[in-house]
């Protein structure tokens, strides 16, 4: 038997799915046979390979949104056959049966809706009318969606699952790709948020507008999702194409969309991206932290070599743990949009600390060889600051404080990094940082490795763990360029004044952070807690501030390094 597509009828279904008369059905990812009430149950994924079979629209709309709660507007707009087009069958016969077949005049739906209980405009694609192809009455619907997302200043989501552009309306529907995308480009404006989420399968005109526009991309597993189809690519260029291509998988791979979840927990995922992107309601400022040192004379002094044998401890919490522990939520998001890929060696997203959001983001390394190898001992390459660089664009967006965490012997000094572009990289996220109109912390809590940790420390703030170091370069590499003899790195870290005390004395930070006793390597969850605590109050210090004011205070703290009169006082030479 082969698989049982889901039977689609006018109007929506008394059930939230469909069926057949048949009892049993064969999966279409692995072959086996399937009790259709098991697999209905199972929201029509198969419980053996995990296969996500397609959904007809109304049982993915009674499966994501809150029910009753759907209210569709433009129900009265429908196509017309501008060009008299033929192809086997004239266009309006083609429209006149998927009318019949859907009960709807065209291939979206749009309407206000909630999920779990947050209001949202929602548009989706019907691939049972005419393959979700987008014509002139999908490009108005979700114009229409989108404007109405603004003005009411709720986010928009965008259900996709379309073969492309409909080719009978011709020119008409090319143009819905620019009408489209410049409905969305006024939300991003307005920072109302837009999430998509693609489905099987997402081709063509879709990809090429205002299903890859989201702020937030979701994707099923197996959705097959691309520009040109496999066919078109395959004939085009007459080469075999990759295991997967073009899959949600393979999209995620390689930098596309943030993430790829399961159809049992898209409904949850929806609702976190929405709750976490709702107006921040009125704080009570924290108190402020008793770890955080701000006078040079309290930080404990510590010898350069040993402090850097500590700071590269692989017991120290990664920025995965303070994401974890330090955080009541988090979502990671993936991808740098550009197509170089998912950079394991820094990572990021959404979190909540009480009752404010968060945009965040660090370097990751590990606590065991296989993580470091994985993570590029926490060294990114290009699309790892471009990953950086999106994330912060995103904190902009939705008025959304940014922190830090800095654990990094540096950016990736490899071949493909540098044919890549990892200078350029690196100064676009230090230059974009510059001027974001949020608050920005930075926490150092590793190492603290030149360019590569710079690029995502240019704060408001910039704060480090009491066994971390942040200097111009690796003790080793300085060693190597000026002393001609890795040996002698003791000796440099001696003289480049790396240490917290140092670089609170030169205003390098603002504030040490003291760890428990033992270190952070001895006592994860009380450095984690330490550094929710001193977050916490330095957040609440730099809210206050208006955007011109952080961004000025942010200009005036990096302009001073270098000035002849404030260096005179900084310095720490005299001390050795």
């Amino acid at each position: 038997m082969t698989t049982v597509e889901p039977v689609t009828r006018p109007g929506w279904p008394s059930s939230p799915f469909g069926g057949g008369e048949d009892d049993w059905l064969r999966c279409a990812g692995c072959g086996e046979l399937q009790y259709r009430l098991r697999w209905e149950n199972n929201l029509r994924v198969c419980p053996d390979c995990q296969h996500h079979a397609r959904l007809d629209l109304p049982t993915r709309l009674n499966m994501l949104l809150d029910p009753g709660s759907l209210a569709e507007f433009g129900t009265e707009v429908e196509p017309r056959d501008i060009l008299g087009f033929v192809d086997a069958k004239p266009y309006p016969r083609r429209l006149a049966e998927a009318r019949a077949r859907t009960g709807r005049a065209d291939a979206v739906v749009a309407g206000t809706a909630r999920i779990e209980g947050l209001p949202l405009v929602v548009a989706a694609l019907d691939f049972a009318f005419m393959g979700g192809s987008v014509g002139s009455v999908a490009g108005e619907l979700i114009a229409r969606a989108a404007r109405r997302a603004l003005a009411d200043r709720v986010p928009l989501l965008l259900i996709s699952t379309s073969g492309g552009a409909r080719m009978q309306e011709g020119a008409v529907s090319l143009m819905q790709l620019a009408k489209t995308s410049q409905e969305l480009r006024r939300l991003h404006d307005a920072g109302v948020l837009t999430v998509n989420l693609n489905t099987d399968p997402t081709y063509g005109g879709a990809t090429a507008s205002f299903s890859m526009l989201g702020d937030v991309i979701v994707a099923e597993p197996g959705a097959r999702i691309g520009f040109a189809g496999p066919e078109v690519v395959r004939q085009t260029i007459r080469v075999e194409l990759p295991a997967g291509f073009q899959s949600a998988e393979f999209l995620a791979e390689h930098g596309q969309v943030d993430l790829v979840v399961p159809r049992e927990s898209l409904r949850a995922t929806l609702a976190r991206l929405v709750r976490l992107h709702a107006p921040a309601a009125p704080v009570t400022p924290a108190a402020r932290s008793p770890h955080l040192l701000t006078e040079p004379a309290r930080v404990p002094a510590v010898e350069p070599t040993a402090l850097v044998t500590t700071a590269r401890n692989l017991d120290r919490p990664t920025t995965l743990d303070y994401c974890r522990g330090a955080f009541d939520e988090f979502v990671e998001l993936h991808g740098d949009r550009l197509g170089g890929g998912d950079d394991p060696a820094l990572v990021g997203g959404l979190a909540r600390i009480g009752d404010r959001t968060v945009v965040v983001l660090g370097h990751q390394k590990g606590h065991d060889t296989a993580e470091l190898v994985r993570r590029n001992f926490g060294m990114p390459q290009p699309w790892g600051y471009h990953k950086a660089h999106r994330l912060m664009t995103h904190a902009a967006r939705f008025g959304l404080p940014l922190v830090t965490l800095i654990d990094t012997p540096g950016a990736y000094p490899g071949i493909e990094a540098e044919r890549r572009g990892q200078g350029y990289a690196i100064a676009r996220s230090i230059e974009h940082m510059s001027g974001l109109p949020v608050p920005v912390v930075s926490v150092v809590t590793g190492e603290g490795g030149s360019g590569g940790a710079l690029a995502i420390g240019v704060a408001n703030r910039v704060l480090i763990l009491e066994n971390a170091y942040f200097s111009v370069i690796s003790p080793e590499g300085c060693a190597t360029i000026l002393f001609k003899n890795a040996a002698l790195a003791p000796r440099a870290a001696a003289q480049l004044g790396i240490t917290p005390g140092d670089l609170l004395r030169l205003g390098v930070v603002d504030g040490v952070v003291a760890e428990p006793p033992g270190g952070a390597h001895a006592d994860r969850p009380g450095t984690v807690q330490r550094v929710r605590s001193v977050l916490a109050a330095t957040l609440d210090e730099l809210v206050a501030l208006s955007p011109e004011e952080l961004i000025a205070q942010r200009y005036a703290r990096f302009a001073a390094f270098g000035d002849a009169e404030r260096q005179a006082v900084l310095t720490v030479g005299e001390k050795r």
